[in-house]
């Protein structure tokens, strides 16, 4: 299990002060009361139950007591007052981050395979000026940071768009996502600041306001 690569790299990436967690979502953790997910099947609900683990590790390690981390009505983790954070995970392992929200405005995490995109959905995650000269490894990779840009400005924005709404320009492993559209309180133009690196077999991203 890549656990001390995973959150060796994490914490590389994250802010100074931020606390990390790591779950296996292949093994049983309890929830705690206030979290469900009401007809998932068995895989689902371990990494739900692995997500809500990774997060508590992470809050813990700034001090924030245990507690609940219920799913909103957007299926969005519901933070504690005063703290942003972001959860992510594949088949084999499951990651969170937290810090005050004094320090970031939003975070975002994501973690995925390393393996190309699938061609069937370069229409979907790339915008045309993405695509020229691209190669499926590069494609995941645009894919894994907007996802971990798109939830680093969800918590401040609350509003839902397409991957067309940012492009991503590279500066070696950093990334800015630009908005591409104005999605208030984020006019057109708008940069989210993030990084990827290749892991343990993974792509992992993290993007911060």
């Amino acid at each position: 299990m890549p656990e001390a690569a995973l959150l060796g790299a994490l914490r590389g990436l994250a802010p100074e002060g931020a606390g990390l967690g790591w779950a296996d979502p292949r093994a049983d953790h309890a929830l705690m009361p206030g979290e469900a997910v009401p007809g998932a099947i068995l895989s689902r609900q371990r990494e739900f139950a692995a997500g809500r683990a990774a997060a508590r590790a992470a809050l813990a390690a700034f001090g924030v007591p245990a507690q609940a981390l219920p799913m909103g009505a957007d299926r969005a983790p519901v933070w504690p007052a005063g703290v942003v954070g972001s959860i992510t995970h594949t088949a084999g392992a499951c990651l969170a981050v937290a810090l005050p929200s004094a320090r970031c405005r939003g975070i975002g995490l994501d973690l995925e395979e390393d393996h190309p995109l699938d061609p069937d959905l370069w229409e979907m995650v790339l915008r045309p000026e993405e695509r020229a000269g691209m190669t499926g490894a590069q494609a995941k990779a645009v894919f894994c940071a907007k996802e971990a840009a798109y939830k680093a400005q969800y918590s401040v924005s609350r509003t839902l768009y397409g991957f067309d709404g940012m492009r991503v320009n590279w500066r070696g492993a950093a990334f800015d996502a630009v908005f591409t559209q104005a999605v208030p309180p984020f006019d057109a133009g708008a940069q989210v600041e993030g990084q990827v690196v290749r892991v343990a077999g993974h792509l992992l991203a993290l993007a911060r306001l």
